[in-house]
């Protein structure tokens, strides 16, 4: 899949009320600090679609790009951004299950880690939260870039035994270099192909 173009649609502070689009929708997840909005400016070839923050933890909203206008991406608040309060965290929380619980156009979902440590609890917890319900879930290793070459395959057998997920469930990339871009393109297409199937 190429995208030719991108636009951002709107920003939501709940989803009580979403109706959605009438569009495959894909949503992004993963810690605050896992760089989401540049893996997001990164698929849109563009620099500026999400804003990027040095300060972890400012997504404190739900957004929805418009991506070749055939699919929504939804880019879902970071958790476990410890500065937060644990009221703040629980409302974001809130929201990221509360949109799984509205959407009827969900796809599937982009899981971001960061390949240079070891997932924490509340990215087990989100994994074993779309487990559960069934959500088809792509795993994006992010910041390949940062590590050297000969460190990748430790890294990425360390992300799989503590995810407990075979090695090809994971896609390593890197929003500097676009490195395994196209993987995680082709794995979206895939996605939303399957919901057209499941709808048709």
């Amino acid at each position: 899949m190429e995208i030719k173009n991108a636009k951002f649609l709107k920003s939501e502070s709940g989803i009580s009320s979403y109706a959605g689009f009438g569009l495959p929708e894909i949503a992004v997840v993963g810690r605050s600090n896992v760089g989401k909005s540049s893996f997001i400016n990164c698929l849109a070839n563009q620099n500026k679609l999400a804003k990027t923050s040095s300060t972890p933890g400012r997504t404190r909203l739900v957004n929805y790009f418009l991506f070749n206008q055939n699919f929504v991406l939804v880019d879902l608040p970071g958790y476990g951004f410890a500065k937060a309060s644990k009221e703040e965290q629980g409302k974001w929380e809130s929201m990221i299950t509360g949109y799984f619980a509205e959407s009827d156009f969900l796809a599937g979902v982009v899981m971001l880690v960061d390949i240079r440590h070891t997932p924490t609890e509340k990215d087990k917890q989100m994994l074993e939260y779309l487990y559960t319900y069934n959500i088809p879930t792509i795993i994006v290793a992010t910041k390949q870039d940062k590590i050297k070459p000969s460190q990748m395959e430790s890294r990425k057998v360390d992300i799989c035994g503590t995810l407990k997920v075979a090695k090809d469930n994971i896609i390593l990339m890197s929003n500097q270099t676009r490195y395994g871009k196209d993987k995680v393109l082709a794995k979206m297409e895939q996605l939303i192909e399957n919901f057209k199937e499941e709808r048709a």
